[in-house]
């Protein structure tokens, strides 16, 4: 009877150790947008990342992301162009494209060819998107002050944007975007006009909700893709990738993987 308790058990722990392993893995690598389409709060002239020596780095960089060896890459675009950036990567790796400076592009694209990722899929979600305007329309009635804050630590970030893209390379540019300092301080930024409203409209705390509405349905396309035994790469701006972060760490259900060691 001791025997047939012992083998069970013997099973059960061989079981676990088989499903810990085949639990998907995931690597979230945040970056700035290569070419900022004018739609952030901070905005300032970037490095530009077409330049030689910035797309030796970027060849290299592609090459020690596939030591993850994804299977699946994300990439921030909407799920309604999946099959029309299907096609464009179809045509890169016949050598029939030229790369836009977009990160889409110069990261996902390379990644996908270097690692024999033959499909790309975006996990965007546009059509949640932050309430700013109706925040700064209260603030400007309503908390005047409060808005005057808000917007010196808007030309705060900005300022030190503009001088981190004059000072620092390329590698330096990515480590910053995935420092978890710089993740802090970007949520910090929703948290500033979070009570604006409180006990009334709430409109300070429904801006920042909508801003983590879109990244819980952003996490809810990678859990989609992160399948048992699948390695998912996972691109987008530090905006998205520094709350995404968060719920990564929380679910137990997927190994989290640290993008420092590939930079």
């Amino acid at each position: 009877m001791k025997k047939c308790w012992y083998i069970v058990l013997l099973f059960m722990l061989a079981a676990s150790a088989h499903a810990q392993e085949q639990r998907p893995e995931v690597l979230l690598f945040g970056v700035f947008h290569f070419a900022n389409p004018g739609r952030d709060v901070v905005r300032v002239d970037q490095v530009n990342v077409l330049t030689p020596k910035n797309q030796a780095y970027l060849e290299g960089l592609a090459e020690r992301l596939c030591a993850f060896r994804p299977t699946i890459v994300l990439l921030e675009f909407d799920r309604a162009r999946n099959s029309e950036m299907q096609r464009q990567l179809d045509a890169y790796l016949e050598d029939e494209l030229e790369l836009e400076s977009n990160e889409v592009y110069q990261i996902g694209f390379r990644v996908a060819k270097s690692c024999g990722v033959e499909r790309i899929y975006g996990f965007d979600e546009d059509e949640v998107h932050w309430r700013g305007d109706l925040l700064f329309e209260y603030l400007e009635e309503s908390e005047p002050e409060l808005l005057q804050t808000l917007n010196e630590d808007i030309a705060k970030l900005q300022d030190d944007e503009a001088l981190a893209h004059k000072e620092l390379g390329l590698r330096e540019l990515l480590i910053r975007t995935n420092d978890p300092e710089r993740d802090r301080i970007n949520k910090d930024f929703y948290l500033l006009t979070n009570a604006a409203g409180a006990g009334m409209n709430f409109e300070g705390a429904d801006a920042t909700a909508s801003w983590w509405h879109r990244n819980i349905r952003m996490y809810a396309n990678i859990q989609k893709y992160a399948t048992f035994g699948e390695r998912v790469l996972v691109i987008a701006g530090q905006g998205h990738t520094a709350i995404l972060r968060d719920f990564l760490g929380i679910d137990r259900r997927i190994i989290a993987h640290d993008v420092m060691p590939y930079l």
